[in-house]
């Protein structure tokens, strides 16, 4: 094996940098853990200590509590062992990182998760050069191109306003952290705020308060024991896709169904949870966005970390890459939120 694979290694914990002796979004408790974002399958509870971007502070702190957490800002340098660890943007929700390492003449970016469409909710993916890319490959595959999200949001607020003049809740199913607050913001931008109050489901409302605990501006957002019953027939709802079934959505009444999800990209997906409308809208990188992304870092060796794994890897080396994969533990929130 070549010297510079030495600086990132799959370890049974997590993927592991033995040069600073720490782990990269470790699935298991370890002493101490770089975390690329505050999903649940990247950010886990029981290590001892964690670091994490100033940004990510807050929705950390929500969802694992009182950890032993230092953070770094964009672009900040730190020594940890015999290497210089920076985390940058990765685009992909609030407080999202690249982690690079960099050793003598060689640097590693490990992704994390990233999407390089425009979000007003988190700073924009920033292409780092490097030597070796480890990426996630979610939509790793060409039938996944994502519509523009501007159109996206129209499309919601259109379907949204039809439903309120038919006195019918329009009830969103969207991941409580990064996709319900893009909606949020992405109907505000379209002027689609004032067609009725926009309730949300408590794990999404707890993370709205991260949100705006972190200076991002969202529109105003209600539990749903502090609406008028009156005014409910006009209302938006954001719920996680764990709520549906529950005793919660009960209290709606006529409901018009969606999803948010780079899934709904895929025909069949929106009639097999028997849905009214599938709204094709990812956090992630499409297959265009992947490629860009790649490209961008200037890498002659890419690593893929989860998602479409063999297709990706077998693109790349057919285009003169040197690639391969790292087995991960990753996805879970990825199967859970539609991505």
């Amino acid at each position: 094996m070549s010297a510079r694979a030495d600086l990132v290694v799959a370890r049974p914990e997590g993927l592991y940098c033995p040069a600073g002796d720490f782990h990269i979004d470790p699935w298991r408790p370890v002493t101490r853990a770089v975390i690329t974002h505050a999903h649940g399958d990247h950010a886990r509870p029981g290590s001892q200590r964690y670091i994490a971007t100033t940004a990510s502070e807050a929705v950390l702190r929500t969802r694992l509590g009182d950890i032993d957490l230092a953070t770094l800002a964009y672009g900040e340098s730190i020594r940890i062992g015999d290497v210089d660890v920076s985390l940058h943007p990765a685009g992909h929700v609030l407080g999202s990182a690249q982690v690079r390492i960099a050793r003598g003449g060689e640097v590693w970016v490990a992704s994390g998760d990233y999407k390089t469409d425009a979000d007003p909710t988190c700073v924009p993916f920033e292409p780092v050069r490097c030597d070796t890319f480890i990426t996630e490959s979610t939509f790793g595959l060409p039938i996944y191109r994502w519509t523009p999200p501007a159109e996206v949001f129209a499309d919601i607020a259109q379907w949204w306003r039809g439903n309120a003049a038919a006195s019918r809740v329009s009830l969103v199913y969207a991941y409580a952290f990064g996709k319900a607050q893009r909606i949020l913001a992405g109907l505000a931008a379209a002027g689609a705020t004032d067609v009725g109050p926009i309730v949300c489901h408590g794990a999404v409302e707890v993370l709205n308060d991260a949100y705006r605990r972190s200076n991002v501006g969202l529109p105003a957002t209600l539990r749903v024991d502090d609406v008028d019953p009156a005014s409910l027939r006009h209302a938006l709802v954001l719920a996680p896709p764990s709520a549906a079934g529950t005793p919660w959505l009960r209290r709606f009444g006529d409901v018009s169904d969606a999803f948010a999800s780079g899934w709904m990209r895929l025909r069949g997906a929106r009639r097999r949870r028997a849905l009214d409308r599938g709204f094709v809208l990812s956090d992630h990188a499409d297959w265009p966005g992947l490629n860009a992304a790649i490209e961008s870092t200037g890498a002659s060796r890419v690593i893929v970390t989860h998602g479409n794994v063999p297709v990706m890897v077998r693109w790349l080396a057919e285009r003169g890459l040197e690639a391969s994969s790292f087995a991960t533990e990753y996805d879970e929130d990825a199967a859970e939120a539609g991505a």
